[in-house]
């Protein structure tokens, strides 16, 4: 959690001004319901992702994505975001994620920072994997399709 946190500020101190205000905004702002907010379950990312609500933002290093796929996310490893965020569709929702959440959080709060509507996977792109076996799998791929 001390890495994240830190991780977290060093990344804020790279962000403009405007970006700054938002980003002290949305912390200022921050409470329960806003902490429940930034999160997202694997239950929600896949209804949201077979409703087109939503973008599934693979952060992970590009040795990750190419070790393991999800076929139906945008990969964009975290050390491109600063220089590919504006490829994004800002009118769309985007959860970001990568194997557990602490990469998921940096570029999560970056793209807020950016005035993104961005949340988080919260159990992250294994869970996720874990969730998705057998018939879950072929049900959500059927109604992605």
């Amino acid at each position: 959690m001390k890495t994240i946190l830190f991780s977290v500020s060093l990344l804020c101190l790279s962000i403009t001004v405007q970006s700054q205000d938002l980003l002290d905004q949305y912390v200022s702002d921050f409470d329960y319901e806003a902490r429940k907010a930034m999160k997202v379950s694997n239950e929600e990312l896949l209804e949201l992702l077979i409703n087109k609500d939503a973008i599934l933002l693979d952060i992970r290093f590009e040795e990750e994505q190419k070790a393991w796929s999800m076929p139906y996310a945008v990969l964009m490893p975290l050390p491109e975001l600063p220089g590919r965020y504006t490829e994004l569709d800002k009118n769309m929702a985007i959860v970001t994620a990568c194997p557990h959440k602490d990469r998921a959080i940096m570029a999560m709060m970056y793209l807020k920072s950016k005035g993104y509507k961005v949340k988080y996977l919260q159990d992250g792109l294994l869970g996720l994997a874990e969730y998705l076996k057998g018939d879950k799998a072929l049900e959500f791929i059927k109604k992605l399709d």
